[in-house]
Formats: structure tokens, C-alpha cells, sequence
């Protein structure tokens, strides 16, 4: 089954749209680099502040396309590339379920992140593959100025690892995602509202104890990542109850949290988009709590 997206093109109004993003493209090729990282950025937030989960998803792949020619104009720019890599991530996690297609938007994306990363910083370059103890040793020299490429890396990189989670090799990554969102924490913890405990949460409650998680050391990550987002962020909650809840059979604290996400507001800058996809999210898991507890 195609993507809505080319019903869209060849639609009436797909040619008028596609004829938009073209001369879109023309005129932004003739700007400087700031002017483009500008609007990426502009870009991005509004698709962040979008409670429409259908446009979005129609929409976005003409906007993937354009981030593709930005950064084919301008392939050694840090901020387009971590731009691009950050949509792609959005999109694939959000939007795409096909396996092949969200590995190939995955390794897209986790491509950008690298590049964009080895530019902004050359002690970067290759940093995926170091062994272990020289990855440590290298994310330990990284700064403040880093962290917006520290955190697409690993942000990338989780998404990767949930393409690819049918293989072990890419699972054995998870640990060094784990190390890169430490270092966010170390130089600011409060980087994007406490988003890199989200994802230490989700990291340590991937797996069932038996396999090595760590659900009441993912648990505190939640919890932080709630507090710091002051309850803004309703993915950390989604996530709180379908990882570790489901995980511990604990009931009360799983409709506990989904209740708590469907009865927030979902409007909030910068987190429209993935509130209203949690609170899609939170009916899910509500409807099916019968059936698993």
C-alpha cells in the first residue's frame, strides 16, 4: 500500500503542492547557510506544534525530501544535518511501520546524525566505531557546545536500534546509547526539559530483567524525565506505563499514568505533536489493560 502522500501528488492538488515545494527549494538554494538552518528550525517547530496527526503524516514527506536537498547543497553544514536527522527520527518513530521502511529512514537518519556530529566536532568522527572504553574516553572530552549533537546522535541512534531490534548486533549498541545520554545529564540534565532521561528509561526497561533490564533503575528515569518536563512531555508517562508498569504488572500505576496523559491538555509548545500521538497511545494501551492484567 503507497503512503497517503502520493494519493496527495497525484491528486488535483498535489501538482499545485508539488509545484510549492519546488519553487520552495529554488528560492532557499540561493540563500546562505543561517538562512537555511533558520528554516529547519522553523520547520521542525512547526511540526512539533501541529495537533493533526493526519497532515502530518501526509505532509511531512515532501518536507523529507526537501531536508534531502538542503543537505546535498550544503553536506559539511552541522546544523542542517542534525536538522535532517531529528525530522527523519520524528517521522520514522512516529509514522512508519513497515520494517524496511523504517530501517532505511532509520540508517538515514543515524547517517545525518553522524555527519552532522564529526563536523560540528572532528574528535567525533567515527566515534560509532571506537571500541568501548575509547568511545567513554571520547564522550567524556565532549562540552556543552556539543550536547545538541550529542543528543540527535543518541536520539538517532535509539530509533535505529528499534528498526533493527531483530538483531543482536544492534541491540549490543544499547549500551552505548546509555553512555551518550549520561553525558547529556552530566553537562546539562535538564537538556530539552530532561529528555535524556526518557530514554534512559526507555533504555533500561527494553529488555526483562532476565535479559539484563533494570526496571527500578528505569523507573527513577521516568519519574525524572516527568519532573524535569514538568509533566509537559506525555511520552514519558505512555512510555512509564507500557515499559515498566506493563513489565512489573503494576495496574494502578499503569491507568494511573494513562489516565493522568488522557485528561491533559495536549497543546503545548513544542509538544503538540507527540501529545496528541501519546494520547492516541494511552487509548490504545487503556483499551487493551483487560486482556494483559
Amino acid at each position: 500500500m503507497q503512503p497517503k502522500f502520493w494519493h496527495l501528488i497525484r491528486g488535483k492538488k498535489g501538482g499545485a503542492f508539488m509545484l510549492w515545494v519546488i519553487l520552495f527549494l529554488a528560492a532557499v538554494a540561493a540563500q546562505g547557510c543561517s538562512v537555511k538552518s533558520d528554516l529547519m528550525g522553523h520547520l521542525s517547530q512547526s511540526i512539533l506544534n501541529n495537533n493533526d496527526l493526519d497532515l502530518v503524516e501526509s505532509g511531512a514527506p515532501a518536507y523529507l525530501l526537501m531536508v534531502d536537498s538542503l543537505i546535498s547543497q550544503d553536506p559539511k553544514s552541522s546544523e542542517i544535518l542534525a536538522s535532517g536527522a531529528r525530522l527523519y527520527t520524528a517521522y520514522a518513530d512516529v509514522f512508519v511501520t513497515d520494517k524496511t521502511r523504517a530501517k532505511k529512514m532509520a540508517d538515514k537518519a543515524m547517517g545525518y546524525a553522524e555527519t552532522a556530529f564529526c563536523e560540528a566536532n572532528g574528535d567525533a568522527c567515527s566515534l560509532r566505531d571506537k571500541p568501548f572504553g575509547q568511545f567513554q574516553s571520547a564522550l567524556s572530552d565532549m562540552d556543552k557546545q556539543d550536547l545538541p549533537y550529542l543528543f540527535t546522535l543518541g536520539n538517532a541512534w535509539a530509533s535505529w536500534i528499534m528498526a533493527n531490534k531483530d538483531d543482536f548486533n544492534a541491540l549490543a549498541d544499547i549500551s552505548r546509547i546509555e553512555e551518550i545520554m549520561l553525558q547529556v545529564t552530566r553537562l546539562d540534565d535538564t537538556y530539552k526539559d530532561g529528555a535524556a532521561y526518557l530514554y534512559l528509561g526507555t533504555l533500561a526497561t527494553f529488555l526483562p530483567p532476565a535479559l539484563g533490564g533494570r526496571p527500578e533503575e528505569g523507573r527513577a528515569y521516568f519519574e525524572k524525565a516527568i519532573r524535569l518536563s514538568g509533566g509537559r512531555n506525555l511520552m514519558a508517562k505512555v512510555m512509564y506505563a507500557k515499559l515498566y508498569a506493563k513489565m512489573m504488572f503494576d495496574r494502578p500505576l499503569h491507568d494511573r499514568l494513562l489516565t493522568e496523559v488522557l485528561k491533559t491538555d495536549p497543546e503545548m509548545p513544542g509538544y503538540t505533536l507527540i501529545n496528541t500521538y501519546a494520547q492516541m497511545q494511552a487509548r490504545q494501551l487503556m483499551a487493551g489493560a483487560d486482556d494483559y492484567f
